[in-house]
């Protein structure tokens, strides 16, 4: 028997994390836990240092729904865990894995509010997959990989372990975690001829996809499938990169700001397969498409969680399965072609009005966006990521931009501000060849601007546009609709962007007509350092097919 050598618990902990294989963390120090910062000092895992914990865990976030590996942060106790929480929110909603591991008092301090004290289990309890500490440092690569399978299996999310000071210290000489296997849910075979009949009977069908864990294996099978067959195919909120949106199977978003040929595609429907998707409020635009709990439309679902089958829609058929074993599952399938004009036709409608949908109607605006996205559709690498926070330029990236099937995006389902910038952090870190693009408002840069510093200090190339209005826009737009020309609260002094960028070591520009876009990107493509784009646009042009002009007009 090979004797283990005695170490600490911190040591142990990030022998686990390697094992694992986890190549980089987020972060910002804290004394709470820094016996960790130590032993990733001898460590092949790297550490991001951030300005701001919430910047760290949207990173970590951003990392797992990239990678399909939970996605590490590091932060203190308290002040620390609080700030960390909005990327475990963010991580629960966008289905992505990530383990937050947050420093805590020593374990003979607990329960007697000491300095910093937060009970991790109450606090986290509701956001997270689960939530535990360490009270015996040789429960540490239990823990870890208990902590690793749960964020992984079913629909993936977020792990909060908290991290006693004293655990951290502690020696021991227990053997470290190894690499994990998570099983993945498979296919009942038995309902094979059922759904088989539906898909047939079709003649309005809509396949609905979404969620964490797809693998290239997975999405490609999909594709293969209704692309034969003539099966429309739409992704639901933020997960516009499951599929090639070129392809003429392609029908839309189904997400906030749905198109109106897509809302009405959902409602007129005769069979609807949601595979690996939640039937949220984006989704249904408030439950308001489909019938609760029963729809008139055959209903199919399929989710690697169980629980998440039946919670509002009631399916006439389901399936507890992982998307990808699900997907290839319907390769096998018999379909005849007895409808398949039908289906061609609905599909073929959809994908052309999907198709009309990305062009906007020119802006009153210094700088167009509608001619900046038509730019940026041509010009945007075949494997670009992009990114973007919470606000209405999100409509830009997220309904005027056309995914292939090796670009993605990164962007937050919880609607969380801040995230766009982070989340192009880990994109660059992840895949440094790779182009990443991170779309931004003035009022959401403004959330993490200080993250700037972290994307310069560790090498992270980036291109981030700006679009400055000088407002709040989302709440802006909401206020004119209920509250025409009564403009409270919701307007912006900034800085100067491009000044701001250069301070922190980056190329900066700004862009005051839309004639200097093309020649400024090409620029900032150049950089060897990034660089950040600021738009100049007006708040007139408050969403691309609305001007407050109209909303105040009731438009």
């Amino acid at each position: 028997m090979v004797e283990i050598e005695e170490q600490t618990g911190a040591q142990l902990l990030v022998q686990c994390l390697q094992n694992l294989g986890v190549k980089n963390s987020f972060g910002v120090p804290g004394e709470s836990y820094l016996a960790v910062l130590d032993a990733l000092h001898d460590a092949d895992i790297k550490f991001t240092l951030c300005r701001q914990e919430g910047s760290a865990s949207f990173a970590a976030c951003a990392w797992g729904k990239l990678t399909g590996m939970p996605g590490i942060c590091f932060v203190t106790r308290g002040p620390g865990a609080t700030n960390g929480s909005i990327g475990v929110h963010s991580a629960r909603q966008d289905s992505s894995p990530m383990i937050l591991f947050v420093g805590q008092v020593n374990v003979d301090h607990k329960d007697r509010e000491a300095f910093q004290e937060v009970d991790y289990r109450a606090f986290f309890g509701p956001l997270a997959k689960w939530a535990t500490e360490i009270d015996n440092v040789k429960r540490i690569p239990e823990i870890v990989s208990r902590a690793w399978r749960c964020a992984l299996s079913g629909r993936p999310g977020p792990v909060v372990i908290g991290l006693p000071e004293d655990m951290l210290t502690n020696r021991t000489s227990v053997e470290p975690c190894q690499p994990i296997e998570v099983a993945e849910a498979g296919v009942d075979l038995s309902q094979t001829d059922a759904l088989t009949r539906i898909l047939n009977e079709s003649e309005r069908p809509l396949i609905l996809i979404g969620g964490g864990g797809w693998r290239e294996t997975g999405k490609s099978a999909l594709q293969r499938f209704a692309e034969l067959h003539n099966f429309p195919v739409s992704a639901i909120f933020r997960y516009h990169d499951l599929i090639d949106n070129h392809s003429h199977i392609y029908v839309g978003d189904a997400g906030v700001g749905m198109a109106d040929h897509l809302a009405k595609m959902v409602k007129n429907s005769d069979v609807i397969l949601v595979i690996n998707a939640r039937l949220g409020e984006a989704a249904t635009k408030s439950w308001s498409l489909l019938k609760v709990p029963y729809p008139r439309q055959k209903l199919i679902h399929v989710h690697a969680c169980d629980s998440e089958i039946g919670k509002i829609y009631q399916p006439g058929l389901s399936f507890h399965s992982n998307p990808n074993q699900f997907a290839q599952f319907l390769e096998s399938l018999e379909i005849d072609g007895k409808n398949l004009t039908q289906r061609t036709s609905w599909m073929t409608k959809g994908h052309s009005d999907y198709l009309s949908s990305l062009l906007a109607p020119p802006q009153q605006s210094p700088v167009d966006m509608s001619a900046v996205m038509n730019f940026l559709r041509e010009r945007l690498e075949q494997d670009a990521i992009i990114t973007n926070g919470a606000g209405n330029f999100a409509f830009w990236p997220n309904k005027h931009f056309c995914f292939g099937p090796k670009q993605r995006l990164l962007a937050p389902q919880s609607g969380a501000m801040g995230y766009g910038l982070p989340a192009a952090i880990a994109a660059a870190l992840a895949y440094p060849k790779r182009q990443v693009v991170c779309f931004a408002g003035d009022g959401d840069l403004q959330m993490g601007l200080s993250e700037l510093g972290t994307a310069v200090q560790h090498g992270a190339r980036l291109i981030i546009l700006v679009l400055n209005n000088g407002a709040y826009g989302t709440i802006r737009m909401h206020q004119e609709k209920k509250y025409p020309s009564r403009v409270s609260g919701t307007n912006l002094y900034n800085p100067d962007f491009a000044a701001v960028a250069e301070a922190f070591g980056t190329k900066g520009f700004c862009v005051r007509q839309t004639e200097d876009f093309a020649e400024t990107f090409e620029k900032a493509y150049r950089s060897k350092n990034g660089a950040l784009l600021e738009l100049m646009v007006s708040v007139e042009a408050i969403t691309p097919r609305k001007t407050i002009s109209d909303l105040r007009s009731g438009h």
